[in-house]
Formats: C-alpha cells, structure tokens, sequence
C-alpha cells in the first residue's frame, strides 16, 4: 500500500536506493523457495542469488523488478529474524563492493612480492 502512494506523491528516492539489495546474516540452510516467500511479499523479484562458497555462505542477493518494490523491502526486512538471525538488507553499491575486491587483490600482489624478493614484514 504505502509503494502506491510513493510512486503517485513523485517521491524523490536517496541515491543510494536502486533494485539490487545486498543480504547479510542469511541462515547457511536457507533455501531458494524460503528466500521467495520472504522477499516476495513486498513486489516481484526478477533474480534470487544466493551464495554457495565458503566466502559468500550467509549472503544473497535479491533484485526486485521495481525500485519502489526494493526500498519497501529494505525498510520492511532490515532486522527481520529468520531461524533466530537477524538479516542485515542493504542496497547493492557496486563502488564499495570493488574497493573490498580490490583491497584483497593488492593485498595478494604484496604478499606475493615479499615472497619473490625475500622481503620480510617482522621487526628484527
């Protein structure tokens, strides 16, 4: 109800707001149809992706057909408590995602570096 009267009032959205939301704390168990039923209630959802390795376990992604649909889900399901979890829903920002990916990376090529050259971090 309340995304009818958003879209009608023109409602300017922050910047940060878009279709694609980031989830965090997800049970490891949790299923694709439990992820539906959850995130469905609040608009048609186009794609569910949920992390399988042992770096994303815990963490999907769900990306809503509307934008307004996604903003409701985010104010709705942020702290929402799933077999006792409470799920972190945050909107997908690709900026912050790359720096984290991009770190690791650097982090990585230094390590390899120290190793090559017989570089040594520990104070002597």
């Amino acid at each position: 109800m309340t995304t009818i009267s958003l879209r009608k009032s023109n409602t300017r959205l922050p910047p940060e707001v878009n279709r694609v939301l980031y989830v965090r704390n997800l049970p490891f168990n949790i299923s694709s149809e439990e992820m539906y039923d959850i995130f469905g209630k609040y608009g048609a959802i186009r794609q569910i992706r949920i992390g399988t390795n042992k770096d994303t376990r815990g963490t999907a992604f769900v990306v809503y057909e509307d934008i307004y649909d996604a903003k409701t889900a985010v104010d709705h399901l942020s702290g929402f408590n799933v077999a006792n979890r409470y799920l972190i829903v945050l909107y997908y920002q690709q900026a912050k995602m790359s720096k984290k990916f991009d770190q690791k990376k650097k982090e990585e090529e230094i390590a390899r570096m120290q190793e090559k050259y017989g570089v040594s971090t520990k104070d002597k």
